[in-house]
């Protein structure tokens, strides 16, 4: 079976596609237990205690940090794999297999 080989500018659209998949994955991630958009808040507050709905929820900022360091190291992984120099392929003649 023949193994296919990708140019480098497709190996590069690759490696971009998934740092931006990454990159959403990762935004999606950090709104693990908030408890997310509760509706319209542009209107003047009816207290004068200042509040939000995202304050004291959701996940610590270490866990962030760590999720997003995983993030950009399977990026820069996969960035590593895909764009490293190949060395040129051999022609395969009729004795070998």
């Amino acid at each position: 079976m023949k193994r296919v080989s990708l140019n480098p500018a497709q190996r590069v659209v690759i490696v971009v596609g998934a740092g931006v998949a990454l990159y959403v994955f990762g935004a999606w991630a950090m709104t693990w237990g908030t408890r997310g958009f509760t509706g319209w808040t542009g209107y003047a507050p009816l207290s004068n205690t200042a509040t939000s709905t995202f304050l004291g929820t959701g996940l610590h900022p270490w866990v962030r940090l760590v999720i997003w360091l995983l993030l950009a190291l399977v990026w820069v992984a996969l960035s590593l794999v895909l764009l490293r120099n190949r060395p040129p392929e051999r022609a395969t003649g009729a004795n070998e297999s």
